[in-house]
């Protein structure tokens, strides 16, 4: 079971200021975990259903972004079906490797730090490209969530302004899981991510990477009734 009960050290209260930011950049520069799953040049074909039905996934307790012992939390997180297609399961399965679904930005609320006298807003965009969640079949199952450059972006106020990027130059991805056990659902359980920091001198700007750790739960909003699965 994933530990969402992180906290800051009270030793590392005075610089925590400037390195939350390094904590909050949502999905990996070149830093993103090995996949877990099938490789490419291995990864048999995945159908996800049911076929065109639409779904949200909304997460389930807090969303964790840590980078060294500095511990960003977002109390909700959720991205809902949308325009052009975005959040719907796929017609057609994908013959080989994973299957590619585009899905609304999705949005943090409630985001905090213990640092004290800062505030912290998280911002999420589809400037460069979209947002995706692709899903391989196989034993498990995988999940990566792809986020377009400069996708996600943070920012701090109050005792700092600061600003953290993910994905500064490129689209990037974070590895996680498929589970299907008691409902379908998205984990990403510390998953890299890079970041880039801007800002003043005490600003985290040598950080480069951080992790995130959530669990989406994933239902069908077409029918309630139904699953969204991950088959061969």
């Amino acid at each position: 079971m994933i530990d969402n009960r992180l906290r800051l050290p009270r030793t590392v209260l005075p610089s925590a200021a400037c390195l939350a930011l390094a904590a909050a950049a949502l999905l990996p520069t070149g830093a993103h975990a090995a996949p877990t799953g099938p490789t490419a040049a291995t990864a048999g074909g995945t159908t996800l259903s049911p076929a065109g039905h639409r779904f949200s996934a909304v997460a389930e307790g807090p969303v964790v972004f840590e980078a060294g012992p500095i511990v960003v939390t977002c109390t909700s997180s959720s991205t809902l079906p949308g325009a052009e297609g975005r959040n719907t399961v796929p017609e057609r399965p994908s013959p080989a490797g994973p299957a590619s679904v585009r899905i609304s930005p999705p949005g943090f609320e409630g985001c905090t730090t213990d640092a004290p006298g800062l505030r912290v807003s998280v911002e999420t965009n589809e400037q460069a490209g979209p947002w995706q969640v692709l899903l391989q079949h196989g034993s498990p199952s995988t999940a990566r969530l792809s986020i377009p450059a400069g996708g996600f972006v943070l920012r701090t106020s109050g005792l700092l302004a600061c600003t953290a990027v993910a994905a500064p130059t490129a689209p990037a991805t974070a590895d996680g899981a498929w589970d299907e056990r008691e409902r379908s659902a998205l984990v990403l359980d510390r998953a890299p991510i890079p970041v880039k920091i801007t800002g003043s001198f005490f600003c985290a700007t040598s950080v480069t990477a951080a992790t995130i750790t959530a669990r989406y739960a994933v239902r069908d909003t077409t029918d309630p009734t139904r699953r969204i699965t991950v088959g061969p």
